[in-house]
C-alpha cells in the first residue's frame, strides 16, 4: 500500500460537476463552466459528501443565472 495521499484521494470516486470548462463570471465569481465559486471548487476533494450534494443542489439555479 502506498503512503501517497494523492493515490489514496485517486482511488476514491468524488462526483463533481466539473465540466472542463474553467473560466470564472466576474460579476458572481461562479464558474461559466459548473456554476461552484472558486472556494468550493478549491475545497472540492476535502468537503465532505453532504456538503458537496448541498452545493450541487445549488448548481441548476446559478447556471440559469449565468445563462442570462
Amino acid at each position: 500500500m502506498s503512503d501517497d495521499p494523492f493515490e489514496a484521494v485517486a482511488k476514491v470516486a468524488i462526483e463533481s460537476p466539473c465540466v472542463l470548462v474553467c473560466s470564472i463570471d466576474t460579476d458572481t465569481d461562479w464558474c461559466l463552466g459548473c456554476g461552484r465559486t472558486r472556494d468550493e471548487i478549491a475545497r472540492w476533494t476535502s468537503i465532505d459528501p453532504d456538503a458537496r450534494r448541498a452545493v450541487m443542489a445549488l448548481l441548476p439555479e446559478r447556471m440559469a443565472v449565468l445563462e442570462q
